[in-house]
């Protein structure tokens, strides 16, 4: 038997890092994302390939189903196999059932798009998985990888969604937002991967203030965001973002220290310093990032849902 199962790609656009402690957070679901492919073979262990966008397969390998019911990571020292083994024994205590049985599985995942994006590889993964194994996302996010989970929320909506914690528990709203300017919005592509786990650890190490009011201001801006008639709104709105996410994390703006001559707004997407960010400018603004060395620039109308 032959199951498939597909999950979006995400991009957040206010609330990144302050997520992790109730703030509100607005997140978009992308046109791209990851399926999974889970066929039955007669022996009991998984065998696993993963294709990325252009087709070229960028990780294979099987897996007893011993590695997985112990999290055996000794046979190899790939950390993508070591993260994928991690994940499947978590998906394991989660349902035992998928192991139990004497049959074993074929997997292949293929991505939509560059693995080196940053659009949600393994959340896409995780949020599959879980599909397959009719098990709670959020809860193998928490187990497995970590983080808050706006990015499982993408996963599974295909539409806007306003997220937040409360108590650990998911709290996902469906939003209206569809900018009469979504012209004027790019995303850019940095070049340059960002580690969620690495970033959420230097999040955590480096607070050195309440965040209760942060929060507050974060929320009240990502309403700005969200209630924007103009472009205008939308610019000041995330440039004040920015700006206040800039003196809790103690460093410069994407703007400031990347892009200062850039003739509008740039808002850092998720963890800051790498993969996309939010450009928003009157005129379109591919020359100039194609001058800095920026080739993938993406209108807004081809990467959200």
């Amino acid at each position: 038997m032959k199951k498939e199962f597909y999950s979006n790609g995400k991009l957040l656009i206010t609330g990144e890092y302050l997520v992790l402690d109730g703030a509100k957070a607005f997140a978009l679901p992308t046109k791209f994302g990851q399926n999974l492919i889970v066929e039955e073979k007669s022996k009991p262990e998984i065998h696993w390939k993963s294709y990325d966008s252009d087709g070229s397969i960028w990780f294979e390998d099987t897996f007893t189903f011993e590695n997985i019911t112990i999290n055996d990571n000794t046979e190899k020292k790939s950390s993508i196999r070591n993260t994928l083994i991690c994940i499947l024994h978590e998906a394991f205590k989660l349902n035992q059932e998928f192991i139990d049985g004497s049959i074993g599985y074929s997997i292949s995942t293929t991505l939509t798009f560059p693995r080196n994006w940053g659009l949600g590889t393994s959340s896409t993964l995780i949020n599959n998985i879980a599909q397959w194994l009719e098990i709670d996302a959020f809860i193998l996010l928490k187990n497995s990888f970590g983080g808050s989970g706006y990015d499982i929320a993408c996963a599974q909506n295909n539409y806007p969604i306003l997220y937040h914690l409360v108590n650990e528990k998911p709290i996902i709203e469906k939003i209206n937002f569809n900018p009469t300017f979504s012209d004027n919005l790019y995303f850019v592509y940095l070049d340059e991967k960002q580690n969620s786990k690495e970033s959420i650890l230097s999040y955590y190490n480096n607070k050195n203030r309440e965040l209760t009011e942060s929060i507050i201001k974060n929320n009240s801006i990502t309403q700005k965001v969200l209630h924007s008639t103009t472009l205008s709104e939308f610019a000041l709105a995330l440039e004040e973002h920015e700006a206040e996410l800039s003196l809790i994390l103690e460093i410069q703006t994407i703007k400031e220290s990347r892009f200062p001559d850039f003739e509008g707004v740039i808002k850092s997407l998720g963890a800051w310093g790498g993969d996309f960010v939010l450009a928003i400018s009157k005129e379109n603004p591919k020359e100039y990032f194609i001058k800095k060395g920026f080739k993938t620039i993406i209108p807004y109308k081809d990467m959200i849902l």
